[in-house]
């Protein structure tokens, strides 16, 4: 890796002017607009920290929200706060990322000084329908306004915003192109992990693919399969359902009808054909959950469809098999709970597959926001690595390229 890319201990920053792009995007209560959980935060601060101890002056590129998700487009107010408790030093914020007040303030800054710059999906040069439609290359973006304003003000750029590295956009992937450029700690900790499962894994390699945004593992299941990633599947929540589906299951109208409501059946035919590919290797639940009222109850595949009832976690035998399964791994990559485990009475099957793994011998390794969720609730305590990207962390194991790998790579 090293060899790569420049590490956060490549240069001397004393008293130098650092740009610092990181992924603090944190899930926001709809109602109160506050941060519900700020672990991307906590996960940046040791970068912030190296820097601050060779008295740099830090100034902070970072997004919240999208078009895609626009109730999240707030201002970064709050995460300068939060920032600064959870750093014990002051971080100052400006609601202006690249204008005049914002340069104004990096000429102003004096050594250990911390600034957090404005949201950049303010900016329509960083947002996704921009990237969608105009699709600049990295050189055409060095002529961005967020890169030709800043990039002279800095003596170098550290990207610690690995969770974002499959956005190509001028903050990610133009900058190395004009300063001296490293990677930060958690770049670093989460390329080397998912680096190690994708090339490198301790057979049998068991991943483990769940949770209901279904297209994280579809997105990487052909890949871990063909490339012989992954000697096994094992699957639970809605994609152990499409799997039942595939395998020529009947769930029940309540399941199946939750299913068409999301769309979610055009992934029936892609889950059918990797049976006939790969059926010693995909394994799907031998049993399921449902409530009755405030009862859990079990029923066989065998013995379905369960017509009235949403099938909403797995079974006690495939929890058993799965157990089994973990138990002989060498290593073990998680992306998505077991069930609704929210709901106390379909939080078996995630609760005991965490606690497994947590458990095992086997090196291991969970991302995607549902799945650090369901470890913070049960606990991850024996779990090697857990990963802060989801959609980069599916596309790196899907094999495909990161726009911010090759950029830093490529680099200055």
């Amino acid at each position: 890796m090293e060899k790569m890319m420049n590490s956060l201990d490549a240069f001397d920053y004393s008293d130098a002017l650092v740009l610092l792009r990181l992924d603090i995007n944190c899930p926001i209560d709809r109602e109160t607009g506050a941060i519900v959980n700020d672990e991307r935060i906590v996960r940046s601060l040791p970068t912030i920290r190296h820097l601050l101890s060779q008295n740099a002056k830090i100034a902070i590129l970072a997004h919240q929200g999208d078009t895609l998700d626009y109730h999240n487009l707030i201002p970064l107010e709050k995460h300068a706060v939060r920032l600064a408790e959870r750093l014990g030093h002051p971080v100052r914020y400006i609601d202006d990322v690249c204008g005049p007040a914002a340069v104004g303030l990096i000429r102003a800054m004096k050594s250990g000084d911390v600034v957090l710059l404005g949201n950049l999906r303010y900016l329509c040069e960083e947002v996704s329908t921009f990237e969608n439609d105009v699709k600049l290359t990295p050189e055409a973006m060095e002529k961005t306004w967020l890169v030709r304003t800043l990039a002279p003000l800095f003596d170098f750029y550290v990207n610690e915003a690995f969770s974002a590295a499959h956005r190509n956009c001028p903050s990610q992937v133009a900058f190395q192109r004009c300063l001296p450029s490293a990677a930060g700690r958690v770049f670093f900790e989460e390329y080397e992990a998912l680096n190690k499962l994708l090339h490198k894994p301790i057979r049998p390699a068991t991943f483990i693919l769940g949770g209901a945004k279904i297209s994280d593992a579809f997105g990487m299941l052909e890949g871990v399969l063909k490339n012989g990633t992954a000697d096994r599947i094992l699957t639970g929540g809605v994609t152990g359902n499409i799997f039942l589906l595939a395998a020529g299951f009947s769930l029940g109208a309540k399941t199946e009808q939750w299913i068409r409501d999301r769309s979610l059946e055009r992934f029936i035919d892609p889950a059918r054909r990797y049976l006939e590919d790969y059926r010693d290797r995909v394994y799907y639940p031998f049993d399921l959950a449902y409530a009755d009222g405030d009862r859990r109850v079990e029923i066989s595949r065998d013995a379905l469809p369960a017509e009235d009832a949403l099938l909403a976690d797995i079974g006690t035998k495939t929890i058993h098999l799965y157990e089994d399964l973990i138990e002989s791994a060498g290593s073990v990559f998680v992306n998505g709970p077991m069930g609704m485990y929210e709901d106390s009475r379909f939080e078996k099957g995630t609760k005991a597959i965490w606690g497994k793994i947590a458990q095992s011998s086997a090196y291991s390794v969970l991302g995607g926001g549902d799945s650090v969720t369901a470890g913070q609730r049960f606990g991850m305590d024996g779990i090697d690595y857990v990963c802060t990207a989801g959609g980069a962390m599916v596309r790196f194991m899907a094999g495909k390229t990161l726009p911010l790998i090759d950029a830093m790579v490529q680099k200055r």
